[in-house]
């Protein structure tokens, strides 16, 4: 009798659903809005909700039941703590799950990019936070609740920070930068006089456009401005910190994989980061860290794990490439719609 994994990776915007066979086959794929129960009005009532509604249907199309699933991996947003990950564990069992994972989606990395199945994966997109799996199959995730955790990167973080060290040269005796163009125009003034009030209006209305100050920083920081190197140091400094919590508070030998995930890790333009950022990472965990820059869509993990459960093994390199290219060639379709 065939058997099937699911794997989810579910955000605060989207949630892609992957129903595969045991032998690493791609069946089906549908991507729904959030499922987190931070973004849905009626918390964890509304995760059950959305996913009870979106199993529901897929099961029903491909003509199974949620007792033909033989493993099922839930990477999602929102799992900072214990009690979060009880309760979203309650609501997978009332979908009827019994062999499951549930995870925050920063783990997710791990398993799509280290070969070994176990290492720590830092996030770094709009928002951050790492994630480790030790060899004895030990979690720990550190950051993914704010500032007041330390997660001083992500796009968000750094284009606050643009802005922050422009008011800083205008009125606080910082050091010039040519951010400083950049974050007046974005604010729509010519002058520093109005430049509080700007800033004033951008944290109550949020205009302004956060993805295009954080790749200023970047263009500002290739092209020597030194406000702006420092900027992403200090952002490199405070991912390592959190990673290298990970690695020192879990079990690792001599050797760890730290998998790098996130739209600035994969798409910043600046290689000098991922540089300081390995150094820091040998400097607090006295450890060789092999850095990986994750090449396939997180959701791949889920998929990964969601097989090493089932067949108890870790999938070889050729089963991970067949559910790589079927992962890739199902966004592409639905990203090109």
């Amino acid at each position: 009798m065939r058997e099937y994994i699911i794997g989810v990776d579910g955000g605060n915007s989207k949630t892609d659903y992957f129903l595969f066979d045991t032998k690493g086959n791609f069946i089906d794929f549908y991507r729904g809005g959030t499922c987190s129960h931070e973004g849905l009005a009626d918390s964890f009532a509304g995760s059950y909700r959305v996913m009870n509604d979106v199993f529901m249907t897929f099961f029903k199309k491909n003509k199974i039941t949620v007792k033909d699933i033989k493993a099922a991996v839930f990477g999602l947003a929102g799992v900072d703590t214990p009690f979060q990950k009880n309760k979203l564990e309650e609501v997978v069992e009332m979908l009827g799950f019994t062999n499951y994972t549930v995870v925050n989606d920063s783990f997710l990395g791990i398993k799509a990019g280290s070969l070994k199945g176990y290492g720590v994966c830092s996030i770094n997109g709009t928002g951050t936070s790492s994630g480790g799996i030790d060899k004895e199959g030990k979690f720990l995730q550190v950051g993914g609740m704010g500032s007041i955790v330390g997660d001083e990167a992500g796009g968000s973080w750094i284009a606050r920070q643009a802005i922050r060290v422009v008011y800083d040269a205008a009125y606080r005796f910082g050091k010039a930068t040519s951010l400083t163009d950049v974050v007046m125009k974005e604010l729509g003034v010519n002058d520093k006089y109005y430049l509080m009030e700007a800033i004033s209006e951008y944290g109550t209305q949020r205009k302004i456009n956060l993805t295009h100050l954080t790749i200023s920083v970047f263009e500002c920081a290739n092209n020597g401005d030194e406000v702006a190197i420092n900027i992403l140091k200090e952002m490199a400094d405070s991912l390592a910190r959190s990673a290298g919590g990970c690695v020192v508070n879990l079990s690792f030998e001599d050797e760890v994989d730290i998998v790098l995930a996130g739209s600035v890790w994969v798409k910043g333009a600046s290689p000098f980061v991922i540089e300081e950022f390995k150094e820091k990472m040998t400097e607090y965990t006295k450890k060789k860290c092999n850095i990986i820059v994750l090449e396939v869509p997180p959701a791949t993990g889920a998929i990964i794990w969601a097989l090493e459960m089932a067949n108890n093994q870790n999938p070889n390199q050729e089963l991970r490439d067949l559910v790589n290219a079927n992962v890739e060639k199902e966004l592409v379709k639905i990203e090109h719609r």
